[in-house]
Formats: C-alpha cells, structure tokens, sequence
C-alpha cells in the first residue's frame, strides 16, 4: 500500500484549531514560512476576508502535512515576488555576528537592522498556537 505524501503549495490555507475552541488561519509562502491571519474564526468555515497578518514565521513542514491543520482554502499570490515572506533576522551565537536572510540567501547586517525582524527559525505547533493565543515567550521581538 502506498502512502500518499500531501503536497504543499505556496498559496495554501490551513485552519488552525486554538484552545478556546476557535480557529487561527496562515497563508502558506515560499521558504517554509506561514503567514497567521490577524482575524480569527469561530469556525473552519469563517475564513479571513482580507489578506491582513499577524505575523509571518518559519513553520516545521510536518505539520502542514500532518492533517491536524486542515486545508481550507486556495488564495494565489497577485505576483511571483509577493509569495516570498519579509526578511529574516539571523544571529550567530558563536561568531557574535548579525545576518539578515531573504529569498534564500544570507547578507551581513547588523543588530540595529535585525532588531524588528522575525528570527528566521522554523517553529512547531504549540509554539505558533502560544503566539497566537499571546503568550509572546517564543517571540524575539
């Protein structure tokens, strides 16, 4: 018996079930990063009407391809160069240095313009649902 692998697309949306018996939704974009939509359903079925986010973060692929996130929904990007999430702040804790991440590739930069960048890290479920519901622990803003 084969097992068939769920296959992620840069446009994706996944309901994501919250503790309080709600629904938090993110947008899927290039480089392994969701986008969490600011408005939040009562159900699956509420989904955003405007493309308006939280936040924009590293997600591990598992869980998309788990099914505990379902897929609810198909919104393409209006462009190419819109489905790549904003730059990424890197800090490397051995060598004290700052990088910023975009579109796959490192450039120098300092502390000052990382500072009020998301880290580029792929983060797990609990992790983004503990954000959403705002308990900030995980957030290095």
């Amino acid at each position: 018996m084969k097992i068939k692998k769920k296959r992620l697309k840069v446009g994706n949306v996944y309901a994501i079930p919250l503790p309080d018996t709600k629904y938090a939704f993110g947008k899927l974009y290039k480089d392994g990063c969701i986008a969490i939509y600011k408005e939040i359903g009562n159900t699956m079925k509420e989904l955003p009407k405007k493309e308006e986010f939280d936040f924009i973060i590293g997600v591990y692929q598992d869980i998309l391809k788990s099914g505990k996130w379902p897929l609810v929904d198909y919104r393409a990007f209006p462009s190419e160069e819109e489905a790549w999430p904003p730059e990424m702040s890197v800090y490397d804790t051995i060598g004290g240095t700052y990088s910023i991440y975009y579109k796959g590739e490192f450039t120098p930069s300092t502390e000052e313009k990382c500072r009020n960048l998301e880290l580029a890290a792929g983060w797990d479920e609990n992790h983004i649902i503990d954000r959403i519901m705002g308990d900030d622990k995980w957030n290095n803003g």
